[in-house]
């Protein structure tokens, strides 16, 4: 991070082929999970299959979301499913992050979410949406299941995969996920997928930012952090 005006600024730098790869396969869903939510994109260049693997990364978030919530659903429950993606396994939610940050984000921004996902909502065949009204119904058959199964990033099926599959059976992924989407905890093994790629991600972050911030900036950051946990839970105790 650094000083502008006073304001510190938090910044990364990657390279297009890794961004493309972690919005295509979810691998670390550490960038992909930062563009499920609205942001300020200052310069885009025309990079066809940048763009294209930005619209397919909203387009897996709607998916996975979809997998998780009930038959019929609000517009803020499906925003707050997909805000919510790149935080479940996060261990830094539990020690350090404010509880109440995936609620806030879609507060605040519910207007952006609608403008960043009502295309994709309304030409996803297996959902009926309602604007207007802000309600949604998706296709909770098997059938239904499997095909969204079928359309999640590469790396959400291989951890589904591992977690259904007994060791030395080596079925193909498609006949796991088949199994899956006729499970009543189909929603359940898709969030603990997305969970495990994302606890591991965050261990890797988290020792990459004290290896480049140093030990006592990473210890600061992570004291505020705190500090805005603690302040978050005293506003909410009556």
């Amino acid at each position: 991070s650094f000083s502008l005006s006073r304001q510190i600024i938090k910044y990364g730098v990657i390279s297009t082929d890794s961004l493309i790869d972690d919005l295509l396969h979810w691998k670390t869903l550490y960038i992909a999970g930062r563009l499920h939510k609205p942001v300020k994109i200052l310069v885009q260049g025309e990079n066809g299959k940048l763009r294209a693997a930005l619209v397919g990364n909203l387009k897996s978030a709607v998916t996975a979301s979809f997998l998780m919530l009930p038959e019929s659903f609000s517009e803020e429950d499906l925003f707050l499913q997909i805000a919510g993606l790149s935080y479940a396994g996060d261990f830094r939610m539990v020690i350090g992050e404010d509880r109440s940050k995936v609620a806030n984000i879609v507060k605040e921004n519910v207007q952006h979410f609608r403008i960043l996902y009502n295309n994709i909502l309304q030409e996803c065949p297996q959902v009926v949406y309602k604007p207007q009204q802000g309600k949604l119904e998706v296709d909770k058959s098997p059938e239904g299941q499997f095909v969204q199964l079928m359309a999640l990033p590469r790396t959400l099926q291989q951890r589904i995969t591992r977690l259904v599959d007994p060791p030395g059976k080596n079925r193909d992924v498609e006949e796991i996920l088949l199994q899956v989407a006729q499970d009543p905890d189909c929603g359940s093994v898709v969030q603990q997928g997305i969970s495990s790629i994302v606890k591991s991600s965050s261990i890797t972050q988290t020792a990459k930012g004290i290896a480049t911030a140093g030990l006592l900036k990473s210890l600061s950051y992570s004291t505020k952090k705190l500090q805005k946990m603690w302040k978050g839970w005293r506003m909410k105790t009556p």
